[in-house]
Formats: C-alpha cells, structure tokens, sequence
C-alpha cells in the first residue's frame, strides 16, 4: 500500500514540477520527457538485466503496432497535461483524473462488451450530468478534463491487454517515440529555437530529471499493485486529482466555487457511488468464496 499510496502521492505533485519549467514551451518539455524517460528505463533495463522481451518483441510486427497507438495516446496525454498546468489549468486537468475510472467503466461496456451494473449507470448518468454542468455554466465543453480522461481512459484499455508489463511497455512507448522527439529537437536548433539551449543550468538539470520523474512512480505503482487488493488501488488512485486539485486552489489560486463546485460535488458523488458499488461487489465475491470453501 506504502509502494501504490506512494506513486499517487508523487503524481498528484507534478504540477509543481512543471511549474518550473514553464519558461520552456508545453511541446519542447514533452520531448525532453520522452528522451530523458527512455535514458532513465534503459538504464534500470540494463541494471535488472532485463534484456530478453526486447528481442521478441522487434519480430512481433503486431505488438510493435498496438504500442505505436498507444505510445501516441501516452504523449497526447502528457502534452494536454502539461500545457494544462503551465497554462494556469491545473483543476480543469485534475478534472480528468477525477472522472477517468467511469470513462474506463464505459470504454468496457463500449469496446469490450462488459455488462454494467445498475449502479455503475447511475454513476456514469451523474458524471454526465457534471460535465453538462460545468459546460452550461462555462459555455463550452471542459475539454481538457474530457480529452485526459479518454485519451488515459484509452491508453489504459490498451495497456490492459498488453503483452509487456509496466516498465517494458514504457520502454518500448519511448523508444518509438524518441526518434521523433530527437527530430523536433534538432529542427529546433537548426532554427535557433531550441529553448534548452538558451536555459540556465537549473532548466537543464529539470528537464534531465523528467525521466526519473516519470519512471519511479510508475515503477512503484507496479510494485504496490501486484500486492493489495483491486479495491484499495482504486480508491488510491483519488489521491493524484485531489493533491492536484488542492495545488491549484490553493497554491496556484485557480477560481474554484460557485457554478464550478457544483459540477464537480455532482461528479464527486458519482464516483461516490461508483466506489461503494465496487466494494460491496468485492464484498459479496469475498462472502460467495468463504461460502464455497466451508461448503455452506
């Protein structure tokens, strides 16, 4: 749980990270993210020697394919992240993560035929009716929230059914990825344009770290995940929007009441209800297997 809190904890904190940086352009900083990430997993591959899946991999034109999507599902994901925070946006990104378990609830039951239950509808129906909300109040849709949440939704299904864990799919996302990201860079330069360049040491030595950044949350995910139950994980994961939440109100002072409270209190209580459905389906499972083995 320590592994799992941990990891939410750290990604709840990343718009102080990229506050920092926010002399360097949104696109720039998500170059530097995917070269540095790729330099940081390499660098644990070789220590774990950890070598073997690559070199399947490479003859799997198939596999190749579904991490090239999702690769560029991933960096659309951190681009709209990170423009998000650097662009005084940080409540409407934590929006996102907020209603991104009931966007993974309806992709289920859209693309992989999973029945819901009554009570998953309702949750859904009172995040539809939030976001309705806070579109009527604000006159267009809170994009940014909705394009996190479906294209982490999204990146998360596909990850789902993956054959590569954790840190071998973002290994191979990042080396598809860097080729591009060396190439935008080195456009850049050839026009004078490359901000990194020009950044005192301190800018240089932050974008560096992007890549541990990036990495050891993930890494520690894995390891609290494999090790406590689903429905623990799942109220763990409140914890990253809400830090982020919480960043932008208070620290960042972001608008946050009124007309906007309201839609976000009405998706609260749909994930309300969502996570108490999900523990007393967890709770019935746990009763049917105890009655199972006691032949009752």
């Amino acid at each position: 749980m320590f592994f799992a809190a941990t990891a939410y904890v750290l990604w709840g904190l990343f718009p102080l990270y990229f506050k920092l940086l926010q002399s360097i352009p949104a696109q720039q900083i998500l170059m530097h993210r995917i070269i540095w990430s790729l330099a940081f997993v390499l660098v644990v591959l070789a220590w774990r020697r950890q070598w073997r899946w690559l070199y399947k991999v490479v003859r799997q034109p198939k596999v190749l394919l579904g991490f090239g999507v999702s690769a560029l599902l991933l960096s659309t994901n951190w681009l709209i992240y990170i423009w998000a925070v650097n662009s005084g946006r940080v409540v409407d990104a934590s929006l996102g993560y907020f209603i991104t378990p009931l966007v993974n609830v309806l992709l289920g039951y859209l693309l992989l035929k999973e029945r819901l239950r009554p009570l998953q509808w309702v949750a859904i129906a009172l995040a539809a009716a939030g976001v309705a909300w806070l579109t009527w109040q604000s006159g267009q849709l809170p994009w940014i929230g909705l394009m996190l949440a479906a294209t982490f939704g999204t990146y998360g299904l596909l990850r789902k059914t993956a054959a590569l864990g954790p840190l071998e799919g973002l290994t191979l996302e990042t080396l598809l990825l860097v080729p591009l990201a060396l190439a935008y860079l080195a456009l850049l330069s050839s026009q004078d344009q490359n901000a990194f360049h020009s950044a005192p040491a301190a800018t240089r030595w932050l974008l560096a770290a992007a890549g541990p950044i990036t990495a050891i949350p993930l890494l520690l995910f894995a390891a609290g995940a494999r090790q406590i139950p689903l429905s623990t994980l799942g109220f763990l994961q409140y914890l990253a929007p809400t830090l982020q939440l919480l960043i932008g109100v208070w620290l960042y002072h972001e608008p946050f009441s009124g007309a906007r409270l309201i839609g976000f209190v009405t998706i609260w209580a749909a994930l309300a209800i969502y996570s108490a459905e999900g523990l007393w389906q967890a709770h019935r499972s746990r009763q049917r297997r105890k009655a199972v083995a006691t032949g009752l």
